[in-house]
C-alpha cells in the first residue's frame, strides 16, 4: 500500500481524525453552554474561597500588629489601657482614611461600582483599582477593632475576580452579571461556611429570582468554595452550641412574640444607621476627620464595654453557650447598637450582616430571659431564643426570610430548632415589611438606579441588545479543511455560511460532516455550499425577547443567527443569554 506523501492530504487526514474526536466528544457528553458556564462558576468558587482566606489572614494580621496581641479584638482590647482603647478605632479609622484618600489617586478615572451594583443596574464591571483600595482600607477600619463586620470586603474581592475572569473571556453582559453573582456566593459562603444560604443570599437579595437558570450557577460557586475553605481551614460549623430542644408546642407562643419584636427593631436599626449617615455627612468634615471620629466614637464605648469592638462573633458564641448575663448583655446591646451606627455612618468601609446577627442573638436572649423569668416552661432555655432571633433579625432586615432561615441553619447545624426559626422568621419579616419596605441593601440599590442614565441594565427588549457580533463564518466555496479547522478551534456546534456581500445563505452542523469524516478522498471535494441547511432558523435583530425564544423551542441549537431585513448576517443570538434577560425581567420593580 503506497503511503500517502502529499502535504495537503496529510493535513486533512490529521484534521478529519481529529475531527472524529470532537464529533464523538459532541454526541457522547453533549456539552452545552449551560454546563461550560457551570464549569466557570466553580472556577469562581474556589478562587473566591482563597481570595477570601487571604483577606481573612491579612485583617487578623493587621489586628495583631496594632494591638500586638494574637488574641481575638474583645480580649485584645480588655488587655490594653484604657487610653490604648480609645486611641486604637480612632488610629484605625485614620488609617483607614489615609488609604481612601491616596486610593482616589490610585484609582482615578474608576468608578466605585460594588459587586451589587454591577449586578443589578450595571453590566457585571466591577472596577479592580477601586475594589482593592476600598478592601485595603477595610483591613485598618477591622482590624483596629471598629464594630462592623469583614464579609463585605470579602464578597467584593471575590466579585472582582469573577468579573476579571469573565472580562477575560468576553462574556456577554448577561453571563458576565451571572458569573459575577457567582463570586458574591462564593463570597458569602466563605465567610460563613454555608454554601447554600450564600446561594439564596444572591438569589433572593440581589437577583430577586430563583430560577435555576442562575440558581444553579450560584449552588455549584458556593459549594466550590465552601469545599475549599473546609480543605484548608478544617471548618465545618461557624457557630458550635449547645443542643436545643423544643419540649412543647407551647412554646412557640413566645416564639412568634419574639418575631414581632425582631420585625420592629431591625427597621428602627436601619434607620439608625441611615441616620448616622447623615449625621457625619452633615458635620462637613472630611472623610479622614469623619473615620477618625467614627472610630474614637467606638473606642470610647469600648473603654467600659470593649464587647462593643470587632463584628461581634465571639460576643454571639457567649450569648449562645449562656455565658453572658442578661443586665451586662443588655448595656453591650445598646453600646454595640451605637458603635455599629458610628462605624457604619462614618464612612468605614466593611460589612453589617454579622452586626445584624449580633443584634438578632442578645434580643433574642434578652427577651429569652424575661419569659423564663415569668413563664419558665415557656422559654426553658434563653438560648435558644437567642439563636432564633438571629435569624428573625437577619430576615426582617435582608427581607430575605427563606436565606435567613437556611444560613442559621447551615451556621449552626442545629435541625432541633428548625420549626421556631421558620415560624419566627416569617413573622419578623411580615412585620418589618409593615414598618418599612426598604431592606438592608436595597436603599443603595434604589439610589443608584435612580443615578443611572437609562435605568437599570437588565431592561433587555430586543435580540439586538443581546446578541453577540462577529460569529465564525464561512465563504460558500470554502474547502472541507476549511471547515474542519473552525470546527476544532472554536467551541461551536454551527458555522454561518455567507456570500461574499455578507448575507446569510444558511448554516453548516458539525453533525452534517459526519459522513465525510471517514473518506479523505470525498471530503477533498466537498465545499460549504455542498453541505449547508439553508433552512436553518433565525431571528430578526428588532424582535422581541419572546418571539426569539420561540425560535429556540422548535430548533435544538445555543445558539440562532440574527439576520437583518435584507439578509445581512449581523452577528448570533446565545440561548443561555436569552434566558437570562428573560429571568432578569421578572424581577424588574
Amino acid at each position: 500500500m503506497k503511503a500517502v506523501t502529499d502535504p495537503a492530504k496529510l493535513l486533512l487526514e490529521r484534521l478529519l481524525r481529529l475531527l472524529r474526536w470532537r464529533v464523538w466528544i459532541q454526541e457522547k457528553l453533549q456539552p452545552t453552554e449551560w454546563q461550560i458556564t457551570l464549569l466557570w462558576a466553580a472556577l469562581v468558587g474556589g478562587l473566591g474561597a482563597l481570595v477570601s482566606l487571604i483577606f481573612k489572614g491579612l485583617a487578623e494580621g493587621v489586628h495583631d500588629v496594632l494591638t500586638g496581641s494574637g488574641a481575638g479584638v474583645v480580649e485584645s482590647m480588655r488587655q490594653l489601657p484604657w487610653w490604648g482603647v480609645l486611641a486604637l478605632p480612632a488610629a484605625g479609622g485614620l488609617l483607614a482614611g489615609f488609604v481612601l484618600l491616596l486610593g482616589r489617586r490610585i484609582a482615578r478615572g474608576q468608578s466605585s461600582t460594588d459587586y451589587m451594583e454591577a449586578i443589578v443596574i450595571g453590566s457585571g464591571h466591577v472596577p479592580i483599582r477601586s475594589s482593592l483600595v476600598k478592601s485595603a482600607a477595610a483591613l485598618f477600619s477591622i482590624g483596629s477593632g471598629g464594630s462592623i463586620g469583614r464579609e463585605g470586603p470579602m464578597v467584593q474581592l471575590s466579585a472582582v475576580i469573577a468579573s476579571f475572569l469573565g472580562r477575560w473571556r468576553q462574556f456577554t453582559p448577561p453571563q458576565l452579571r451571572l458569573l459575577v453573582a457567582c463570586g458574591a456566593a462564593a463570597g458569602i459562603a466563605s465567610a460563613y461556611n454555608a454554601p447554600i444560604a450564600g446561594s439564596f443570599f444572591v438569589a433572593e437579595i440581589i437577583l430577586g429570582t430563583i430560577a435555576m437558570e442562575s440558581l444553579g450557577p450560584l449552588a455549584v460557586s458556593a459549594v466550590v468554595a465552601a469545599l475549599t475553605v473546609r480543605g484548608l481551614t478544617s471548618e465545618a460549623q461557624l457557630y458550635k452550641v449547645p443542643a436545643f430542644k423544643l419540649n412543647s408546642a407551647w412554646e412557640m407562643l413566645p416564639y412568634i412574640g419574639l418575631g414581632l419584636i425582631a420585625g420592629v427593631a431591625a427597621p428602627w436599626f436601619l434607620r439608625s444607621l441611615k441616620a448616622a449617615e447623615n449625621f457625619f455627612v452633615a458635620t462637613k468634615l472630611p472623610l479622614i476627620a469623619r473615620l477618625t471620629l467614627g472610630g474614637l466614637i467606638v473606642g470610647a464605648l469600648a473603654i467600659k464595654v470593649p464587647e462593643v469592638c470587632g463584628n461581634g462573633y465571639s460576643v454571639v458564641v457567649d450569648i449562645l453557650n449562656g455565658h453572658v448575663a442578661w443586665l451586662a448583655l443588655a448595656v453591650i446591646f445598646a453600646c454595640k447598637w451605637l458603635a455599629t451606627a458610628a462605624s457604619f455612618g462614618s464612612g468605614a468601609p466593611g460589612g453589617v450582616f454579622t452586626p445584624s446577627l449580633f443584634m438578632g442573638a442578645s434580643a433574642g436572649f434578652l427577651f429569652g430571659t424575661g419569659v423564663h423569668a415569668i413563664w419558665p416552661a415557656g422559654a426553658a432555655n434563653p438560648g435558644a431564643f437567642a439563636l432564633v432571633g438571629m435569624g428573625a433579625f437577619l430576615s426582617a432586615a435582608s427581607h430575605a426570610p427563606v436565606m435567613a432561615v437556611i444560613m442559621l441553619f447551615e451556621m449552626t447545624l442545629s435541625y432541633d430548632i428548625i420549626l421556631p426559626l421558620m415560624l419566627c422568621s416569617v413573622v419578623a419579616y411580615y412585620t418589618a415589611k409593615g414598618f418599612e419596605d426598604r431592606s438592608l441593601y436595597s436603599e443603595a440599590l434604589k439610589r443608584k438606579a435612580a443615578e443611572t442614565p437609562g435605568g437599570l441594565a437588565f431592561e433587555v427588549g430586543s435580540v439586538a441588545e443581546l446578541m453577540k457580533s462577529k460569529p465564525p463564518t464561512l465563504r460558500a466555496g470554502a474547502r472541507f479543511a476549511e471547515i474542519a479547522e473552525l470546527f476544532l478551534s472554536m467551541r461551536v456546534n454551527n458555522l454561518y455560511v455567507t456570500d461574499g456581500e455578507g448575507r446569510f445563505l444558511g448554516a453548516v452542523s458539525l453533525h452534517d460532516i459526519k459522513p465525510y469524516l471517514g473518506e479523505a478522498g470525498l471530503a477533498e471535494l466537498v465545499i460549504a455550499k455542498d453541505i449547508l441547511r439553508e433552512d436553518f432558523p433565525r431571528v430578526a435583530p428588532d424582535a422581541s425577547l419572546s418571539d426569539a425564544l420561540g425560535g429556540f423551542l422548535n430548533f435544538e441549537a445555543e445558539r440562532l443567527p440574527v439576520v437583518a431585513r435584507d439578509g445581512t448576517l449581523l452577528g448570533s443570538l446565545a440561548k443561555g443569554d436569552l434566558l437570562l434577560a428573560l429571568v432578569e425581567r421578572r424581577k424588574k420593580p
